[in-house]
């Protein structure tokens, strides 16, 4: 199976509309539906000149984001300000020392110095490392050493200055320690320092762009130490896709994701597809997430798009979104883990929108959706993306047929795309075992129905072997989610005598809900019901919480782990 850059039809690509025309073309077709596209190999490309320093000359009075404090601030940058204020960073942090090619730690949350910052760094083309505030010690001991960092620039919120000047301490490179918020003995202050500085900063011959690495992020290890993917400055450009065709965002309305700047869903959605498309963009600086607060924002700034994990849609549900005006909202999205389709159905009969579920990794940009002018179907992911040459395969290589599970390969033999990582840091055997015989081995397996639509099994190491069946977690899972009281659950397997595997089921319950016996006994006939005799769980075990990475991904593999542990 592949998407239409596998065909044979040839399109009529025209640039995209705004200054996107100047590095991506595509096919549009009579219904919106994109089916083709391509993207210059500018060697030059720099989001930082080209995109934000061109939007503040296009249309320098437009809000590039609206930005609410947790206390309630409203602040306003337009794309002219986002131009000064980086610039003056840039300016800031060379004055500090940091230079083209020098690794920085970017730890801070949702502050608006983050897109600042970030900028700054695309500017001097300096890599930037974005990571979660909830780091600890031992994470960072980590991270220091295996990306060398040079620098970091963190918020003064918690315990990360700390925790980092706790790990420093064995580890002689960070010589350049930036706060952001109240000041700290030995750390430059970032906001008092900045007004000193210039708001000019100049491209030269020797600034980076192109195939230079401008990102590196830390995979979201679960039962390993994270690997570090590096992408090179032509990485926004992968996202146009994102925002444009995915997301649906407006150029006279404003996008909101939600997600924190330490993972790559904030690139995803609050950056680089979205001001490419020149739209704006809203963020929240909150600290504890409550679903009508989001929804009350959504209401009072006028919304056109939104994008959450599924975890924020699973809360959603639970609240009477009908009290809310959601009148602007014109299109949802939802990436991370697969959406259930119970999630699915109860959004769409109280708001009457679609959730667009999209797919795509940390290594990546956005590889499968629900794109624009889909229809999508409940439980599906949607159809490979056209930036994208996509295969299912199994045992290394072999095609498998519509309804056959196979691992997502993204074919790399006949042209790179824009968007796909340029390997994993300092670790060649590590990008080879993904990076192989002409494909990129993502770890994820789905299956493809007759209409072309992929649906998520879950990761190779997801799948439970019981009793010689294999068995793909997330159709158990959807099952479980159809019980009113179950707000979120998750399938793993653990050890077992007589099949080697035995299927366990850990389930959130909803509030007020009590974890009783006759429950787990009503639970357990449910699925006797509902589920083939090899797909039944043999335990139910009712948690007061699920593992999570900091983007609201259930960690199965933890609970994996601990159950195997002990065994």
């Amino acid at each position: 199976m592949s998407n239409n850059n596998g065909n044979a039809i040839e399109y009529t690509l025209t640039p995209e509309e705004g200054i996107a025309g100047s590095y991506i073309s595509s096919y549009v077709d009579e219904k919106g539906l994109l089916k083709s596209i391509d993207i210059h190999d500018d060697e030059n490309f720099n989001f930082g000149f080209d995109v934000v320093d061109a939007l503040a000359k296009k249309c320098p009075d437009k809000t590039a984001m609206l930005h609410i404090s947790k206390h309630g601030k409203e602040r306003r940058f337009t794309f002219k300000d986002m131009m000064l204020y980086s610039n003056k960073t840039a300016n800031y942090l060379t004055y500090l020392g940091i230079k083209k090619g020098d690794r920085v730690l970017l730890i801070l949350k949702r502050h608006y110095q983050f897109w600042f910052t970030l900028v700054a760094l695309h500017k001097i083309g300096a890599i930037a490392v974005p990571c979660s505030f909830l780091l600890t010690k031992k994470d960072f001991e980590y991270r220091l050493k295996a990306a060398q960092i040079n620098a970091a620039i963190v918020t003064a919120d918690g315990e990360v200055s700390g925790e980092l000047d706790k790990a420093a301490k064995n580890y002689l490179g960070l010589k350049t320690k930036i706060i952001v918020g109240n000041p700290k003995e030995g750390w430059a202050n970032y906001n008092r320092d900045i007004r000193y500085f210039s708001s000019t900063f100049k491209r030269t011959e020797e600034s980076a762009g192109g195939n230079d690495t401008s990102l590196m992020f830390f995979t979201s290890g679960t039962t390993s130490y994270p690997k570090m993917a590096a992408h090179s400055f032509k990485y926004p450009l992968g996202h146009y896709v994102t925002a444009k065709y995915w997301h649906q965002v407006d150029s006279e309305g404003m996008h909101f994701t939600i997600s924190d700047t330490g993972w790559g869903k904030a690139l995803w959605g609050k950056i680089y597809g979205q001001w490419l498309s020149e739209a704006s963009i809203f963020t929240y600086d909150y600290d504890e997430f409550f679903a009508k607060e989001i929804l009350s924002m959504i209401e009072k700034y006028r919304m056109t798009s939104f994008c959450a994990p599924p975890t924020v849609f699973r809360m959603l549900v639970h609240v009477d979104m009908r009290k809310f005006d959601l009148s602007s909202l014109k299109n949802v999205s939802t990436a991370g883990e697969a959406l259930n389709p119970e999630i699915y159905d109860k959004f769409y009969k109280m708001t009457g929108l679609k959730i667009m579920e999209g797919f795509g990794q940390t290594e990546t940009t956005l590889l499968i959706a629900n794109l624009k002018g889909m229809d999508p179907k409940p439980g599906s992911m949607g159809k490979p993306s056209p930036l994208y040459d996509i295969h299912l395969l199994a045992d290394g290589d072999r095609e498998v047929e519509p309804g056959q599970a196979g691992e997502i390969c993204v074919k790399v033999s006949d042209k790179t795309p824009c968007g796909l990582y340029k390997g994993y840091y300092l670790d060649e055997e590590k990008t080879n075992a993904v990076l192989h015989d002409g494909y990129y081995h993502t770890g994820d397996t789905a299956y493809m129905d007759d209409d072309g639509y992929l649906y998520y099994i879950g990761r190779v190491d997801d799948v439970i072997k019981s009793a010689g069946y294999r068995v793909g977690p997330f159709e158990i899972e959807n099952e479980i989610m159809k019980l009113p009281y179950v707000l979120e659950c998750a399938v793993t397997s653990v050890p077992d005598i007589v099949r080697g595997q035995a299927i366990k089921a850990s389930i959130v319950l909803t509030k007020g809900t009590a974890a009783t016996d006759k429950l787990r006994k009503d639970t357990m006939k449910y699925l006797k019901a509902n589920l083939a005799s090899y797909k039944r769980p043999k335990i139910v075990d009712f948690v007061d919480d699920l593992p999570k990475t900091s983007s609201g991904k259930i960690r199965r593999a933890e609970i994996k782990a601990k159950d195997w542990k002990n065994a």
